[in-house]
């Protein structure tokens, strides 16, 4: 079976049709520019949707954020977006970058070599980020 036309571009363009006639301002959707639309939270906040609030004896919100990178490594570090945000928010509630490194590294037994590696670079453009932000 050959296809003139590449089946997966097809349904690629049908789908970017379909969204820009919903919202002409899809047509420029970039998934960095969607990032920017949600800012690290600030501490207390953080606390509250990610501490332990709800269980006060339970994990503290930079241990749940780990969870969560390991997580989301385990899936295939596909989420970059995800991944990005909750990095970020890991730096902000005193996560080290050695923590980080360990957290995504343990998941490559469970992951596999190449997710770890692309959530690693995605890592370290994220501290790289903050680095200069904080210049």
């Amino acid at each position: 079976m050959s296809d003139a036309k590449n089946p997966f571009e097809a349904i690629i363009a049908q789908y970017q049709d379909m969204a820009k006639s919903m919202n002409p301002a899809l047509e420029s959707f970039s998934p960095k520019g969607f990032e920017k639309l949600w800012p690290t939270m600030p501490k207390d906040m953080m606390d509250m949707f990610f501490g332990n609030t709800l269980n006060k004896d339970g994990l503290d919100a930079k241990t749940r954020l780990l969870l969560t990178l390991a997580a989301l490594t385990v899936l295939g570090g596909q989420a970059d977006s995800q991944i990005r945000l909750t990095l970020r928010h890991l730096l902000a509630s005193g996560a080290t970058k050695q923590e980080i490194v360990e957290t995504i590294g343990q998941m490559s037994m469970f992951a596999g070599i190449p997710a770890m590696t692309r959530v690693m670079d995605i890592a370290q453009e994220v501290m790289a980020e903050e680095e200069d932000s904080e210049k």
